[in-house]
């Protein structure tokens, strides 16, 4: 009889602390939710303002117009053998007779880099028993070339067809201090914007206070003019000297800027 008391008694007990640990882990469940609900309000409210702003956006735009100082343009020179070497050495020995010219004519070695080196072999195909017959390995090579006295660069085309160039490419106008016209355009486009603010901020009976924001989308920067191929009839001495326009560039600056008001 004892013994069934006892066996009650913990029958009694083990119940009481099962019901008392499903309660616990009810609460546990509830807080871990409220807990990830918090989070994740948290979570949308972040680089927001719990106020929000009252505010306004204006746009300028600026305009330097300036006349190209530098001329840039690529040539090629291509040589072709059925030893690889030969038709190397051709075309470097070309490559240094243009070297030589335009430093005679005052264009610095800082201002020539190779921008190409190529070497494949060329085929012969027969259509009727599909096989092919090696003919000869080409060797090409192109240099980028900027000349800062811009009145030279006819010249300098004109001739290159003495010295075996094969190719002449990419012609620009440019400004050598892009950045520091780049920079009066944009400041000329912040100004406008200014003005319109402050124009519009009186007409909406309003007072600008802070930037919040400020964007730009900058333009105006050279386009390539591609030269016609020569296959060198130029070469000579009756070749003439090309005539080369440079004109103006435009460089633009288009910002918007957005305004706290108050």
């Amino acid at each position: 009889m004892e013994q069934e008391k006892n066996t009650c008694s913990g029958c009694f007990v083990g119940e009481k602390l099962y019901k008392a640990g499903g309660v616990v882990l009810i609460l546990l469940a509830v807080f871990l939710l409220s807990k990830t609900i918090s989070e994740a309000k948290g979570w949308r409210l972040i680089g927001k303002n719990i106020a929000p702003q009252t505010i306004i956006t204006v746009s300028g735009k600026g305009e330097v117009v300036v006349k190209p100082d530098v001329a840039t343009f690529s040539f090629g020179i291509q040589e072709e053998s059925l030893v690889v070497d030969e038709a190397q050495t051709k075309v470097a020995q070309n490559e240094n007779e243009v070297l030589a010219f335009l430093d005679k004519n005052g264009v610095s070695k800082d201002d020539i880099k190779v921008s190409g080196y190529n070497i494949y072999p060329r085929y012969d195909y027969a259509r009727l028993s599909g096989k092919q017959t090696l003919v000869a390995y080409v060797v090409s090579e192109s240099v980028e070339v900027k000349v800062r006295t811009i009145g030279d660069a006819g010249k300098l085309i004109g001739s290159l067809g003495e010295f075996g160039v094969t190719s002449l490419s990419g012609l620009t106008f440019s400004v050598d201090k892009q950045d520091d016209v780049a920079k009066q355009a944009r400041e000329k486009a912040i100004a406008d914007a200014k003005v319109n603010a402050k124009r519009l901020a009186k007409e909406l009976g309003v007072s600008l206070a802070r930037i919040v924001s400020f964007s730009e989308n900058a333009g105006g920067y050279p386009t390539p003019m591609y030269y016609a191929k020569a296959e060198m009839s130029m070469a000579g001495a009756d070749s003439a000297t090309p005539e080369l326009p440079s004109g103006t560039n435009k460089i633009t600056s288009n910002v918007s800027i957005t305004y706290e008001i108050r």
